[in-house]
């Protein structure tokens, strides 16, 4: 099972296509700057585009949803705690000197320990707040990779310095959430390289801290 990562945008951004191999079923996880690109190489694989996969609200990682929402129909998944910052999507884009955008309502609201299937692929929903109030990874767990979203990155940690953000919940939700995966699940961050559970583990100085 394929998991495509694309970097895009000024800011680093990871957007991902989860693609199930027997039934071309797939899943794009965090739609970002760039979006006609992407949305060119998504139609270059070949496939059904089953979900929209948001790990936050950001607008970074939701400008692209309405593209892939129109484009193929498919459901735009959220947490709930992270609706009011969606909904805010055109005053984030103001903030950082981007024209206005809008993304459409979810219509799957995200759970902690709630399970997707795309195909024969099961995703798992992990709830990692800090970040910001309903930010989630992705687990898939037959694949031993954990989709972080801006939770946890190679050598460091989401910011949390902007609202709805939390050192101490972000440092829980990784330790009680990420750091209970075992050291050889790869992390497949929202900006930067991959890295693993293990490394981060022991190498993070942002996870050698007391508050751990």
């Amino acid at each position: 099972m394929p998991i495509y990562r694309y970097p895009l945008g000024p800011l680093n951004n990871n957007s991902y296509l989860i693609l199930d191999d027997s039934t071309r079923d797939a899943a794009v996880v965090d739609p970002s700057f760039d979006s006609d690109q992407l949305l060119e190489a998504i139609q270059n694989v070949g496939c059904t585009l089953r979900y929209i996969l948001n790990t936050h609200a950001h607008f970074d990682h939701i400008l692209g949803n309405t593209l892939f929402h129109n484009w193929s129909g498919a459901p735009i998944a959220l947490h709930p705690a992270d609706l009011e910052l969606l909904r805010s999507l055109p005053e984030q884009c103001k903030w950082f000197g981007i024209p206005p955008v809008s993304s459409p309502e979810p219509s799957l609201y995200l759970e902690d320990q709630q399970c997707i299937n795309i195909g024969d692929t099961q995703i798992k929903v992990l709830f990692t707040p800090g970040h910001s109030r309903g930010h989630v990874s992705f687990l898939i767990e037959q694949e031993g990779v954990v989709i972080s979203g801006d939770s946890l990155f190679r050598g460091s940690i989401g910011r949390t310095d902007l609202p709805g953000g939390s050192s101490q919940t972000l440092l829980q939700s990784i330790r009680f959430s990420l750091l209970t995966l075992q050291d050889t699940y790869k992390v497949f961050a929202g900006h930067g390289e991959t890295t693993t559970i293990g490394e981060e583990r022991g190498n993070n100085p942002f996870l050698r801290m007391k508050t751990m």
